[in-house]
């Protein structure tokens, strides 16, 4: 006797349960938890450093190159982008979703180190790093102005 031969002598019964299982997994299939945008945490660390008085090119040339150059030796660095404005350099970090922050967190100081001998003299401080999540960024900014009505009644309006 072999294994379908049950299934072929009570075809009532077959048909019963492969309805069962049909309906287990549709009840299944309902109850998934599915997001339209799942809420993804990318490992991403944004370096900062600050030479006060320096213009962009300059903290482009002697700050942000450095660092650039010890951070693009890290292994699973997906992008980094950098932007220099007057006397700061803000460096951003995006790694591979599989590594660890912390890991990467002790390759990028190990890095800031490397690059610290490179950097110019007159640094107040070291270069900083923080864990940032890209998905906070604002997506749209929202500014109201009125010539007729004050700022105290437009207030409450902008916290809606």
């Amino acid at each position: 006797m072999n294994f379908s031969e049950t299934f072929i002598r009570r075809p009532i019964a077959t048909s019963l349960m492969m309805a069962a299982i049909a309906l287990f997994g549709l009840v299944a299939y309902r109850s998934l938890p599915v997001s339209d945008l799942p809420n993804v945490d990318f490992p991403t660390l944004l370096v900062t450093a600050q030479l006060p008085g320096a213009s962009p090119e300059t903290m482009g040339s002697s700050v942000a190159t450095p660092l650039e150059n010890q951070f693009s030796m890290i292994a699973g660095l997906e992008s980094m982008t950098s932007v220099n404005s007057l006397g700061s350099t803000q460096i951003t970090l995006e790694f591979d979703l599989n590594r660890s922050l912390d890991g990467a967190a002790v390759d990028v100081q190990g890095a800031i180190t490397q690059a610290a001998r490179l950097l110019p003299q007159g640094m107040p401080t070291p270069p900083t790093f923080t864990k940032v999540n890209p998905a906070d960024q604002p997506i749209l900014y929202l500014v109201i102005t009125s010539t007729t009505v004050i700022l105290n009644v437009l207030y409450p309006i902008l916290k809606l």
